[in-house]
């Protein structure tokens, strides 16, 4: 999987794809990561990339032409499955949509800032509006480092173990189980016998139920 990252401060999203996971991904060759600098294609020799809104009103919005001239660019190389904008009034992400976004081959992420972006570019190039939360933050960058990672993990290749995203919370719309390590009592607190057993199927029906509990407790909504 190719991902492009279309931004006006890459800066703000580079260190989440230089280290761990998603670090030994792009090593491995398991995913592409670019990060584009919308400003390098304004056409003002000051390299704006926002303006005020017509109609007046408080805070700065992202330019089309730029943001136009970067997408157009990339697609002119290649097909993209999507090109998605970060934003707080899009669909809240959830492991559906990560699900599904990690078989595509070609993406484009496109990161708002100030007060978004010029709402032709919603209307003419963005297929996905996708939100990390019913909040604001300063820009989308952090947004797209969510998502990216939430995406990236499903990848075959890229966890050690091939099962273990699987088995995450929300997979099956259930909160995961709770899982122990060393020791086996730490002060008197101890990991439950029936983990310690050895029976697989007694540990997978005990997992199971603990679930459908901490699901219930926790988030029945999900049920």
């Amino acid at each position: 999987m190719r991902i492009d990252i279309l931004s006006n401060v890459p800066e703000l999203i580079r260190s989440p794809f230089e280290a761990s996971i998603i670090k030994r991904a792009q090593d491995a060759k398991c995913i592409e990561i670019r990060l584009h600098n919308i400003r390098d294609y304004s056409s003002n020799k000051y390299k704006q990339v926002d303006d005020y809104p017509y109609g007046g009103g408080a805070g700065m919005v992202l330019m089309i032409e730029p943001i136009a001239k970067c997408i157009e660019a990339l697609k002119s190389e290649r097909d993209y499955d999507a090109i998605v904008y970060m934003t707080p009034d899009g669909q809240q992400l959830n492991q559906k949509i990560a699900n599904r976004c990690s078989l595509y081959k070609n993406m484009i992420i496109l990161c708002g800032h100030y007060k978004g972006v010029d709402q032709r570019v919603r209307d003419l190039f963005v297929t996905d509006e996708i939100s990390v939360g019913d909040y604001v933050l300063s820009g989308g960058e952090l947004a797209a480092a969510v998502f990216c990672d939430a995406i990236i993990r499903l990848i075959p290749g890229v966890l050690g173990n091939e099962t273990s995203a699987l088995t995450d919370s929300f997979q099956d719309n259930l909160l995961a189980p709770p899982i122990y390590t060393r020791p086996a009592d730490y002060k008197g607190s101890k990991v439950p016998d029936v983990l310690m057993s050895g029976n697989t199927p007694k540990v997978e029906e005990w997992r199971e139920k603990q679930a459908e509990e901490r699901t219930k407790k926790l988030r029945p909504d999900l049920l």
